[in-house]
């Protein structure tokens, strides 16, 4: 096996050998509030808990006698180079984990090699996210104001990011019932820093439900559709990312609307609780983007290294994860989070080697059995 390219651990996670260690470790460092806001999910949490469970039921048959003496864990993404088959997903309000927030995720991703995914309700600007010298993707939700929406678009070619992802499945927030229990709302220091002052204001009021989620009723448009994704289409040279797609039939219009990628989200649980774990859909999702050059990334649940090997041979270029670096943020800022992305590389090296690939596109040629005993399912 090749030499781990894990950076030393920073001294609060010298003892965190896996991500659900440094989430143990963040854990008690948090406000309760902003841990649920981060952790929770919506309803019944039902989809939260099945993210992880697909996960879990899926077995892979390894290859042998093949020479794995030299592998390489980089892919393009976009048309860019990545170090691993993995990006950092859009997550709100980082600073609620961090006083850095976004500025020592984008870093911490920079030094990974992978790109990082600056939301719309990040809690610094765009401008400054990209200057930390990080591949960075720009997350849109469409919002009620016109102007305001468009003027993100080009703030973000402006600032060099190298794609757009725009979230098709939050026409509202979902029922996050731990922040209407919580009456979350965001400390003053935690601010909607890519729109006005007026329209993320309402996330602060005291209130007995969700202040965030009032903010985002007044904020965003439930009109999105196809046709909007076809004018943001010519809207923009920058690639587009739809996020949020669990359809087959959907997966196959947004190649037809010009995407550039999909991402197979049920956005981490946290919005229709119910909504089938996004690596269920997988397979019939890369079939249904066929022989375009539409990419297929994932989210939800992701935990290891091996979770992403299992992701490849389940049909997904690339995975994406969330809650882990706002663990790793919370516990040691950005090293933190470089130390779980790390620890992800490392994880998924070693998998990829284990199971008899040298590279990544390898593990798409690997099958998988979904519980032990049913029968491999070819790739």
């Amino acid at each position: 096996m090749a030499e781990a390219r894990t950076a030393p651990a920073p001294p609060a996670l010298a003892h965190q050998l896996t991500v659900a260690e440094v989430e143990a470790a963040a854990a008690g460092l948090l406000p309760p509030g902003a841990r649920d806001f981060i952790a929770g999910g919506s309803g019944a949490e039902t989809s939260l808990a099945a993210n992880r469970a697909a996960l879990d039921e899926v077995f892979l048959v390894p290859r042998v006698l093949r020479d794995v003496s030299a592998r390489t864990t980089a892919t393009s993404l976009l048309g860019t180079l990545a170090a691993a088959p993995l990006a950092v997903a859009p997550v709100a309000y980082h600073r609620l984990a961090h006083p850095d927030g976004e500025l020592a995720a984008a870093r911490a991703a920079a030094e990974a090699g992978v790109p990082f995914t600056a939301a719309t309700l990040s809690s610094y600007p765009i401008e400054r996210i990209t200057a930390t010298g990080a591949t960075t993707w720009f997350q849109l939700y469409w919002l009620r104001d016109r102007a305001q929406r468009l003027d993100l678009v080009r703030r973000a070619e402006a600032a060099g990011c190298t794609a757009l992802v725009l979230t098709v499945d939050v026409p509202w927030m979902g029922r996050r019932l731990r922040d209407i229990r919580n009456g979350f709302a965001l400390p003053p220091e935690v601010t909607a820093a890519n729109l006005t002052e007026a329209a993320g204001s309402a996330a602060h009021r005291a209130t007995p439900g969700s202040a965030v989620a009032v903010h985002t009723s007044l904020a965003f448009a439930s009109t999105l559709t196809w046709a909007d994704v076809e004018e943001l289409r010519g809207l923009t040279r920058l690639p587009l990312v739809l996020k949020g797609i669990l359809d087959p039939e959907d997966a196959a219009l947004a190649v037809r609307c010009g995407a550039d990628a999909v991402i197979v989200s049920n956005h981490g649980g946290r919005q229709l609780d119910g909504a089938v774990p996004a690596v269920q859909l997988l397979g019939e999702i890369r079939a249904a983007v066929g022989d375009s050059d539409c990419q297929v990334f994932v989210d939800g649940g992701i935990r290891s290294g091996l979770d992403v090997l299992r992701c490849l041979a389940l049909g997904a270029d690339a995975a994406l994860v969330g809650r882990p670096v706002l663990w790793g943020l919370a516990a040691a800022g950005r090293a933190g989070a470089a130390r779980v992305l790390d620890l992800l590389t490392d994880e998924f090296e070693d998998a990829l080697g284990l199971a008899g690939c040298a590279a990544p596109a390898e593990a798409r040629t690997l099958r998988t059995v979904l519980r032990p005993g049913h029968t491999p399912r070819p790739r």
